[in-house]
């Protein structure tokens, strides 16, 4: 959203909202574009950039430590979910064995 305000000397200058700014910064955070290359394609100066990317940057680190976490509780969930396969696989095998885990004397024919 683009809103006009007065500037001093009688120009009209943008104030861009902070989805706006957010935006820009993630191309060039997050995309790897060149902050000269953005500031040209978007209208905006460098510097405008160059601050926002300090005042982005702040409030996006604790989204790195949200995707950290979420990253360790996905390969935790992997694990625990593997470890349940194997105390399955391993049920199906006792039942067929015995209640106990011996071995039946007897064998199985299909």
């Amino acid at each position: 959203m683009l809103i006009l305000r007065q500037g001093g000397h009688d120009e009209q200058r943008p104030a861009f909202s902070d989805d706006f700014k957010r935006d820009a910064v993630a191309q060039i955070t997050e995309r790897g574009y060149p902050v000269r290359e953005v500031a040209e394609r978007l209208g905006v100066s460098q510097y405008s950039l160059n601050s926002g990317k300090k005042k982005f940057a702040k409030a996006s680190s604790g989204d790195a430590e949200k995707d950290a976490l979420i990253r360790r509780l996905k390969k935790e969930l992997a694990r625990v979910s593997e470890e349940r396969d194997i105390l399955k696989k391993w049920r199906g095998l006792s039942a067929i064995d015995g209640v106990d885990g011996s071995r039946s004397r007897h064998r199985i024919v299909p």
